[in-house]
Parts: structure tokens; C-alpha cells; sequence
């Protein structure tokens, strides 16, 4: 019985270590792209630049 309770909690600790590994790849990815979005030209900005302003009548 007491292998049976090492098993489990030692399946469990695998568990819980791959989801961690699993959120930490998804922050990594997430920075990875918000770095590429700040290196690279900014959509609204580049929007407000090439469209021109209304005239006032």
C-alpha cells in the first residue's frame, strides 16, 4: 500500500512540474512577441501617420 501512495504522489509531482514547464514556455512566447510588437512599428501609430487628417471648414 505505502508504494502504491509513493507512485501517486511521485506521478503527481511530474504533473505538476511539466504544467509549470508548460506555463513558463507560454510566458517565454508571450514576451518573445510582445518584444518582436515593440521592436517592430507600432500598427496605430503607422495607421494615424499614412491617413490623412480632416480638414476643418
Amino acid at each position: 500500500m505505502e508504494t502504491f501512495k509513493k507512485r501517486q504522489k511521485a506521478m503527481a509531482r511530474r504533473e505538476k512540474q511539466q504544467k509549470k514547464a508548460a506555463r513558463r514556455m507560454e510566458r517565454r512566447s508571450e514576451r518573445a512577441g510582445a518584444e518582436k510588437q515593440l521592436q517592430g512599428e507600432n500598427p496605430q501609430i503607422a495607421e494615424s501617420v499614412s491617413a490623412p487628417e480632416p480638414k476643418a471648414l
